[in-house]
């Protein structure tokens, strides 16, 4: 029975959710479901990628075999069998990682905000790379940190620039591989003396590592985790490797670290999809990723080739840009007086979109920047819409 005329509700948000914002590459990706766009923006892996068939096969499998099993509540730290994979798969002689340490997570962003949770208080110094992945950057600010820019360049985050800012910082967060959104990626160099100077500060480094497996010469440099344990959290993800649409990432911790996320966990989601896990254990057990992988390494390296082509052809003198050697991202810088927001509105104009650098910065922006991916797009639109990116650039300068 509904109540005549009642009194209208004045809902009151809480001063976090007064200052939550929506993410630019969201809303950019509504204006990209418009089937004439060539879209640059997302950072979504390619479909011709997913394993449908070998998915389909896996939930039949499960399902069948264990299907009360995988339909009941499972545990808030995950499926026992899924963790002791992931724990062997990132084992090395001299550094063994056990099932305890793996948290699974409903995706890896999951994992930033328990990280948030448990580590940040409001005022709380964080490190963050310059510029940043956008969604750890969201993940982070509800929890009202104090955001510190530590310098980067060709070869990733510059590990000498912690002696200045580091000291006192609650966490700082890395993407050493393929970094989202420049593409670069860390030198061994640069992992080394990284992960020594955060053990000298005694600040927790968060190596997220969604790409790691992406390099399209197929040798990966060694995770940071490896390197020092017990102050390194690794956030992996089977997004980029089998499919987004499953929503399932991991964390690897130290125990009390590790055992710290799964309570906040428990008052978040109770505990990642049981069937999700079994059939992701189910499908990548015997072996099937290091069949996989390589076929996503040679598609993503090909389509990088044909946008790098076309930007060398058709983007004038002035620009510049990365040339990542795995992953999903190109970065362009252009002249300091090109703001990319701007160019954006003109670009969907001519049916092409990309994502504005500016909301990759935690503090000081830098307008003149842009992030490309080439991944779902094939070879022939890249030309062309790089191309008209080109002529709106020179237009500009």
């Amino acid at each position: 029975m509904k109540i005549e005329n009642p009194n209208p509700i004045q809902w009151q948000f809480s001063q976090r959710a007064e200052q939550l914002q929506s993410s630019a590459i969201r809303e950019i990706l509504k204006i990209t479901m418009r089937p004439e766009i060539i879209s640059f923006a997302g950072g979504l892996p390619s479909p011709q990628t997913f394993p449908v068939e070998r998915m389909r096969e896996a939930y039949d499998a499960v399902l069948s075999r264990a299907g009360k099993v995988a339909l009941q509540y499972g545990p808030s730290d995950g499926y026992a069998p899924l963790r002791e994979w992931i724990a062997d798969s990132l084992s090395t002689s001299d550094c063994p990682i056990v099932p305890e340490q793996v948290l699974m997570l409903s995706g890896s962003q999951q994992g930033l905000d328990l990280l948030g949770k448990v580590l940040i208080d409001e005022g709380s110094k964080i490190l963050v790379e310059t510029p940043s992945y956008l969604g750890a950057l969201q993940a982070f600010s509800v929890y009202r940190p104090e955001f510190v820019s530590v310098a980067t360049d060709d070869d990733g985050l510059v590990p000498e620039a912690l002696d200045a800012v580091g000291q006192g910082a609650r966490l700082l967060y890395s993407l050493p591989n393929f970094q989202n959104p420049t593409g670069r990626s860390m030198t061994l160099a640069r992992r080394i003396a990284l992960v020594e100077a955060c053990a000298r500060l005694r600040v927790p480094l968060i190596e997220d590592d969604p790409y790691g497996a992406l390099s399209y010469n197929g040798e990966p440099l060694p995770k940071l985790l490896n390197m020092n344990p017990s102050g390194v959290v690794y956030m992996g993800s089977f997004s980029k490797v089998l499919t987004p649409g499953i929503r399932l990432g991991y964390a690897v911790a130290p125990v009390p670290l590790a055992r710290k996320m799964e309570q906040a966990k428990q008052a978040t989601d109770l505990h990642t999809a049981q069937l999700t896990q079994m059939v992701v254990h189910e499908v990548v057990k015997d072996g099937f990723l290091t069949e996989h992988i390589p076929t996503i390494r040679k598609l993503y390296a090909a389509q990088c080739q044909s946008m790098l082509d076309a930007l060398q052809e058709f983007f004038p003198a002035g620009a510049s840009w990365t040339r990542p050697q795995g992953g999903m991202f190109i970065w362009v810088t252009l002249p300091k007086h090109i703001n990319s927001m701007e160019l954006l509105e003109a670009a969907v104009a001519q049916n092409v979109a990309f994502v504005p650098g500016a909301p990759f910065y935690a503090n000081t922006p830098e307008p003149n920047t842009l992030r490309l991916s080439f991944v779902t797009v094939p070879p022939e639109q890249i030309r062309i819409g790089v191309e008209k990116l080109g002529k709106l650039i020179a237009a500009r300068m």
